[in-house]
């Protein structure tokens, strides 16, 4: 059993003038991202790796997780491909996570992360994934490599403001 938690990264700070990629988290999304995170861990929620977007933004979602979930974040995995992924790149990226992790979150960016948990079949579609918020699923595999065919279990949905 493989379970995958897909997580938009928190609030950004939209007054950042500089590139995209590198627009920073606001107060809001950091503290949205320490619920985020403490709520995984009231559920008893236990995460073997953090897969992200380097972009800024992603990346700090990642690291805050990372701190409350207490993961190093010398061990958290940024894969380029996540910046502002098509639904494609996100089967092709978690087809390759190494099948010693069970539980894997996985940060990134809308549009693409809105319609890639739409495309997973649950029966529990999202019009929009709101900042930090978390879909979780199921499959029934050993391999990774399986996710894209396998029948996907829903888990649940949430995010700071439900």
């Amino acid at each position: 059993m493989k379970n995958l938690f897909i997580i938009r990264h928190a609030k950004s700070d939209q007054s950042f003038f500089g590139n995209d990629f590198e627009r920073p988290l606001n107060e809001r999304g950091q503290s949205d991202a320490s619920l985020m995170a403490r709520r995984l861990l009231e559920i008893k929620i236990k995460i073997d790796l953090l897969v992200s977007s380097p972009a800024i933004r992603a990346k700090n979602t990642a690291c805050l997780f990372a701190e409350i979930l207490n993961i190093a974040k010398e061990d958290i995995l940024f894969i380029s491909a996540l910046y502002h992924a098509p639904e494609a790149v996100f089967y092709e990226e978690v087809a390759g996570l190494p099948d010693s992790y069970e539980a894997v979150a996985l940060f990134s960016h809308n549009p693409g992360i809105t319609y890639f948990v739409n495309s997973l079949n649950t029966g529990i579609e999202v019009n929009n994934m709101p900042t930090c918020s978390i879909y979780a699923v199921s499959a029934d595999i050993t391999h990774w490599s399986g996710f894209a065919k396998a029948t996907k279990t829903f888990l649940f949905f949430d995010y700071p403001k439900k």
